[in-house]
């Protein structure tokens, strides 16, 4: 992954549900190794743009490369924390188990996770504070607790790009703290986490990069590099 500049690479995309065009012409470069925020109103497309990069909704049209390559090359360094309202929560498992299942990208079809996969998600748990709770079910969890859950699973992964869908959403304050704080330690680590936020307030704190969508790309650049209340004005502009 050395020398690539960005980890993705978006050119062309339009992006539609039932022949509704939802993002056009979406033409974005979004550099390794940062905290990236997608901002925008409702209905932007923040969500869509995130499924049309991980390949989850086939685009009308365009390409996305990650590190330069197509998705199937690399999907394997890449963890996804989709919106916790589209989870099914009363599904019989523990913390634990959920927290393990982040290990599968790495195991063959036919391999069942190993004393070591055990371990990693273990320590993934208690990355996120998570430790005390490993037998939990997880519907018992409270809202904050179950984001720290899959959070953890995808620390699990042991990802070089950690792609979130509204992380913050909902969550208490030690969460969002405890959630902000491993981003910042990833970046450390010269991992990119890119998320989904609605804060405006705490953009400067969270974050030093933004996407700002509203069907198209507004604005996009480091936060130390940009004029930010332009920047957003361009999406969230004022109705007539």
């Amino acid at each position: 992954m050395e020398g690539i500049s960005s980890v993705i690479h978006v050119e062309d995309l339009t992006m539609a549900y039932r022949e509704t065009p939802v993002l056009w012409d979406i033409d974005l470069d979004i550099p390794a190794c940062v905290r990236c925020a997608i901002v925008g109103p409702n209905g932007a497309g923040k969500s869509t743009l995130l499924r049309g990069i991980l390949g989850l909704l086939t685009p009308v049209s365009g390409a996305v490369a990650l590190w330069g390559k197509p998705l199937a090359a690399v999907h394997k360094q890449i963890a996804y924390v989709p919106q916790r309202s589209s989870v099914h929560w009363d599904f019989p498992t523990t913390a634990f188990d959920v927290v393990l299942m982040g290990r599968y990208a790495h195991l063959g079809l036919m391999r069942r996770p190993g004393k070591e996969d055990r371990r990693l998600a273990m320590e993934a748990l208690a990355e996120m504070k998570m430790a005390d709770f490993a037998e939990r079910q997880i519907s018992e969890l409270s809202g904050g607790q179950q984001q720290r859950v899959f959070i953890a699973r995808a620390l699990a992964q042991d990802a070089q790009l950690y792609i979130m869908d509204e992380p913050l959403a909902g969550v208490d304050e030690t969460t969002e703290r405890i959630i902000m704080d491993k981003f910042m330690a990833l970046q450390k680590e010269n991992r990119t986490v890119i998320a989904v936020h609605h804060d405006l307030s705490t953009l400067d704190a969270y974050f030093d990069y933004i996407v700002v969508l509203n069907r198209t790309v507004k604005a996009n650049g480091y936060l130390t590099q940009l004029d930010k209340e332009a920047a957003l004005a361009l999406a969230y502009r004022p109705k007539e």
